[in-house]
């Protein structure tokens, strides 16, 4: 299967398990690469997977295109955020997004340096405020450890370092309240 596929797969297994959406969100992020990637048309997804569906992946659409030309720039990532939340008009938009953003993240290393730092300020300055502002806390957290791993490796590597070292004692604390 092409990367896409499993892409995909992941973002909607995210959506379900992670978050907790239900089917029809589920089957959006199935589906939320395909109009920029595919000659599938929004008009096609509505005729076989309905209106609503339809409707989320539009969002989707709209944001990465969007998204995709803003800068790097503080403001204009803190406009960006701004506006995300005011067009998403079904929440669900922007809980795929970050299940996307997440999968994307966990994927970093296939990409080249530069893109791994970009997408890493832009996660950490963007999507995990977004998912803390959310209350997905677990995501948000993933968010910025994998962040810090691509824009302070050093710190990154030696709080990975010191967690390992001290992962007997904390399981033994847990275990026995010792």
């Amino acid at each position: 299967f092409p990367v896409t596929i499993w892409h995909s797969i992941e973002v909607a297994r995210i959506t379900a398990e992670d978050i907790g959406l239900g089917t029809t969100a589920v089957v959006a992020a199935l589906l939320h690469d395909t109009v920029e990637d595919t000659d599938l048309t929004l008009a096609e997804i509505e005729n076989e997977f309905g209106n609503i569906v339809a409707r989320i992946i539009e969002g989707l659409t709209k944001i990465s295109g969007l998204y995709n030309k803003s800068s790097n720039s503080s403001q204009q990532l803190e406009n960006f955020r701004k506006m995300l939340l005011t067009l998403a008009d079904d929440i669900r938009v922007i809980l795929i997004k970050l299940a996307d953003r997440l999968h994307n993240m966990r994927t970093l290393d296939n990409m080249p340096p530069d893109k791994q730092l970009k997408i890493a300020h832009e996660t950490s300055y963007l999507f995990a405020p977004l998912a803390h502002r959310l209350g997905l806390y677990n995501i948000k957290s993933e968010l910025e450890d994998l962040s810090l791993k691509y824009t302070e490796p050093g710190i990154y590597r030696n709080v990975a370092r010191k967690l390992q070292e001290t992962n007997i004692r904390r399981d033994l604390f847990i275990v026995t309240g010792k």
